[in-house]
């Protein structure tokens, strides 16, 4: 028996430090690692797809964690198993990241159906680890029935987690109508559900009329499915109140979604276009390691102004391309 057969043997299981050891299989950028973390997907892959996939995003100062946690406890209340994987930010200048989502779920981690794995955005777009999508997958095949992704925060580049998920949900506070002027119409768009937390004690009327705004806002927009048209809905992290009406609604969504046909042509899109993202970064990776000193000249010749970004960029895929790792350099202006 092989090692990735015995690790994807006891993920299938629902050993959860297989799960942990398989997750950091796939993150790492070894090139055997790599290659044994396709080998550990192509095994377990027919045990996935049956998971309800959500990706939470919203603002700074939303709750997003707490509202995740009490979500995620209500839902193992129920008896279902939950996975988070929580996106940190990480940082520009050091490459390192807060990864402190364990410690602000600490009662939902202490849950024998939860499984919460924080990781480093990487700088990618979004703020989605570029594994995220191979880590859904282990996850379902660990027997998870909800895997949960919550984002860096609200951005254009957000689109990166409703292209990975079944449902896109927006948490909002209950600021109203200035928050919705800080959040970018097409993040508004993508959402399938919109939750406005922290609808308890002196903010429940500001949570009100948020709620009408939003609702306002959504139904000038062209729903992204002909199948489901999105709510607004209230709820509290705090209090723990409107956790049931969420989940009916993702059901409802659910349900839509695959009576309709729509959920499966969705993944199937989902997939291809997971394919071409991975040639993307497994091309730009290649181009960076074929030579990187050459690669850094170019950069610092663009950085010092002596080459245009667009010839560097050729030079560079030429080297690449036509000259491989012998060192011969397309000549740089002086």
């Amino acid at each position: 028996m092989t090692e990735s057969s015995s690790l994807s043997d006891r993920l299938i299981a629902g050993d959860r430090r297989a799960l942990a050891k398989a997750i950091t299989l796939v993150e790492s950028t070894r090139p055997d690692h790599r290659a044994a973390a396709q080998a550990l997907i192509t095994e377990v892959m027919p045990k996935t797809g049956g998971a309800i996939r959500l990706g939470f995003s919203g603002p700074p100062g939303v709750g997003k964690s707490s509202f995740i946690e009490s979500f995620g406890v209500y839902l193992t209340d129920l008896g279902l198993k939950v996975a988070v994987l929580a996106i940190d930010p990480s940082s520009v200048r050091s490459g390192g990241s807060i990864l402190g989502d364990k410690t602000r779920m600490e009662e939902l981690s202490r849950r024998d159906k939860a499984f919460i794995r924080p990781s480093p955005s990487g700088g990618t777009l979004g703020g989605v680890a570029r594994r995220t999508r191979e880590a859904m997958l282990l996850c379902e095949a660990a027997g998870y029935d909800v895997v949960i992704v919550e984002t860096v925060g609200v951005g254009q580049s957000e689109i990166a987690v409703a292209d990975m998920v079944d449902m896109f949900i927006l948490l909002v506070s209950p600021g109203g109508g200035d928050e919705l002027q800080g959040i970018k119409r097409g993040i508004m768009e993508l959402a399938d559900l919109v939750v406005v937390n922290k609808s308890d004690g002196d903010l429940e009327q500001a949570a009100r009329r948020a709620q009408s705004e939003y609702r306002g806002a959504l139904h000038i927009m062209r729903p992204k499915s002909p199948n489901w048209t999105p709510r607004v809905l209230r709820a509290s992290a705090l209090k723990r109140t409107g956790l049931d009406a969420v989940w009916q609604q993702i059901r409802k969504h659910r349900e839509a979604l695959s009576e309709s046909g729509e959920l499966a042509a969705t993944r199937a899109e989902q997939a291809r276009a997971w394919m071409w993202s991975e040639i993307q970064d497994q091309l730009l990776d290649r181009v960076r390691a074929a030579n990187p000193d050459a690669v850094h000249e170019y950069e610092r010749a663009v950085v010092e102004g002596r080459l245009p970004p667009g010839a560097a960029a050729e030079a560079v895929l030429a080297l690449f391309l036509e000259r491989g790792d012998s060192g011969e350099k397309p000549p740089l202006q002086p």
